[in-house]
């Protein structure tokens, strides 16, 4: 077959690779374009080619696990809704709907038909996650989904290229930022389009008529590429578990793995029950999720999509926090579903006697800050004249020991949203950020050393109290290390003052305090005393660790000036030996 054959296996090669570089191009529009800062500063979104049958055929690299492997399901919902027979060009068509989405209200799913000279050839879908959606804002104390929002079931934005200006007159209606929110949802068409017009030319370059062959040679060869690294583990049944602290009561996620020759599959049977606060999970999610932490071991270099993905099959139990069902509230299903990475890991420990990480933080620490008129408690006469403002600001803690090096600090891990500068939200709400620095001895200590969590100081110019929407874990049960491995720093909320918050629910900081997050740390890995003392007093110098974490958890002496007292250090260390 020659080379210049649109179909040789070279030019399918070019062409899936050509296709990535396509949905890439339409994520970073969608950043690019989006209003609100969870778009376009911390890239909490996704964007992905579809098959006439619904089936992902390629993801962008930009955009987080959550998003992206639900919203492999979700087109299908779509299609079974509107069937591609009945669509038109100029159609789009979206949903906030969080179990045939992406998870939660706050998420926009976006779908586009492309047509090529008068024929349907493909579907881009992106979803990104809005500021906010009315009902309580975002938060984990509703106690149904009615409560969390405005829902919009599947429906158009347009028809024909005609957008249904009722529908974003309602939406706009309905939420605290309708500018961002309603600009948020023409970014998503947007980059929709892009993808579309970008997919057209990359088939006039090729010269084929329709994605059938491309389509079959992707899901084939990420199949079968997927099985072929699921083999070389040892077949069998492994078991895992996880307590996190939930919202008032502590909750544990239980996996059974079993790894066969036709892949791997997960079940979530023995976890706990559904929650009477906003962290629990829709299915879609813990697919995403789960999925998601399997790949990053057995199969990270295959491309993600449709055929790589149908060799890891989930199941969780109805009426689980990991399948709940309508109308549970799910607004913060990320707290919860985000630890599902760390479950899986547990579990490929077992089976690879090794090779994984350390638990990390792993849920979002996220500043979600509310102020003026009814948002926090207290004589309302403090907040009548205050500005109203609804800011979400991503953070993270710091992520697990890693084989042969340390964890990753401040870093979002699994989600892979990027920190939000300070000064974004300073500009756009009267919300400071005094502080903002790495916590230091929060990593746990091991030969791999876990990564910091940080410290955030916030206050506010306004003189009046604000709210926080709580949504942390890892304050009772931190992140565990492993292989020897000493645990990381748990997670504290407080007051400048020194009174405790919750780490769940919507709390108010009172006019003249300030807040205080304190990010937890990884899970080191490995035992600390075999961490080269050298690397120990670098860590001491950087301001890592501080000296007396030195000797107690490496049993390593350092002097004032950054040096190791060698003496010293073998006494702490033949003192550990005994």
């Amino acid at each position: 077959m020659s080379i210049n054959d649109p179909l040789s296996p070279i030019r399918l090669q070019l062409m899936w690779d050509r296709l990535i570089a396509v949905v890439e191009e339409q994520a970073l529009a969608l950043m690019r374009t989006g209003f609100s800062t969870s778009t376009r500063e911390a890239g909490d979104l996704s964007a992905g080619v579809f098959d006439l049958d619904g089936a992902m055929l390629a993801q962008a690299v930009t955009g987080t696990p959550g998003h992206i492997n639900s919203m492999a399901r979700a087109v299908y919902h779509f299609l079974d809704r509107f069937p591609a027979h009945t669509m038109k060009e100029g159609d789009i068509f979206l949903t906030n709907d969080p179990w045939k989405g992406t998870g939660h209200l706050h998420d926009f799913t976006f779908v586009t038909p492309t047509f090529r000279r008068g024929k349907m050839v493909a579907l881009f879908a992106s979803t990104c996650h809005v500021v906010d959606i009315g009902g309580r804002g975002m938060g984990a104390d509703a106690r149904q989904v009615y409560e969390e929002g405005l829902y919009i079931p599947l429906m158009h934005f347009a028809r024909e290229g005609k957008v249904d200006q009722t529908l974003t007159d309602i939406v706009a209606a309905n939420v605290r930022e309708p500018v961002q929110v309603v600009g948020d949802l023409y970014s998503l068409a947007t980059c929709n389009e892009i993808g579309c017009r970008r997919l057209i030319e990359m088939m006039d370059e090729f010269a084929i008529d329709d994605l059938d062959r491309l389509g079959k040679h992707i899901l084939e060869k990420s199949k079968q590429a997927s099985l072929e690294q699921i083999r070389k583990i040892p077949f069998g049944d492994y078991k895992f578990s996880m307590t996190v602290d939930g919202y008032d009561k502590p909750i544990d996620l239980v996996a059974t793995m079993t790894i066969g020759d036709t892949g791997i599959d997960v079940s979530f049977d023995g976890t706990s029950g559904v929650s009477a606060y906003g962290i629990n999970v829709p299915v879609c999610y813990t697919e995403a999720y789960a999925s998601f932490g399997v790949k990053c071991i057995v199969a990270p270099k295959v491309p993600n999509n449709e055929g790589s993905l149908s060799v890891i099959r989930i199941t969780a139990p109805e009426g689980s926090i990991l399948n709940a069902k309508h109308p549970a509230p799910v607004a913060a299903r990320h707290v919860t579903g985000q630890m599902l990475p760390d479950v899986m890991f547990g579990c490929l420990h077992q089976a690879l006697k090794g090779g994984v990480p350390a638990e990390g933080a792993s849920c979002l620490w996220n500043l979600s800050a509310l102020g003026g008129p009814g948002r926090a408690d207290g004589d309302p006469a403090e907040t009548v004249n205050a500005k109203v403002f609804t800011i979400m600001s991503f953070h993270a803690g710091g992520t697990g020991a890693r084989p042969g090096r340390d964890g990753l600090s401040a870093t979002a891990f699994p989600s892979g949203v990027r920190n939000v500068p300070i000064e974004v939200n300073e500009t756009i709400s009267p919300i400071v950020v005094w502080k903002k620095e790495y916590r230091q001895d929060s990593g746990g200590a091991g030969e791999f050393r876990g990564g910091l969590g940080q410290i955030m100081e916030v206050g506010t110019l306004d003189d009046a109290p604000f709210a926080i929407a709580a949504y942390y874990d890892r304050i009772d049960h931190p992140p565990r290390g492993r292989d020897g491995g000493q645990n990381g720093m748990a997670g504290r909320v407080a007051l400048e003052s020194g009174h405790k918050l919750r780490g769940m629910g919507q709390q108010t900081v009172p006019k003249g305090e300030k807040l205080i997050i304190s990010m937890p740390g990884g899970g080191g890995l490995g035992n600390p005393r075999k961490r080269p003392t050298t690397v120990v007093a670098e860590d001491v110098r950087q301001g890592f660790i501080s000296s007396d974490a030195a000797r107690r958890d490496y049993g390593v002496a350092v002097n004032d000036d950054g040096s190791v007292d060698e003496t010293e250090t073998a006494k702490l260390r033949a003192v550990a030996a005994e």
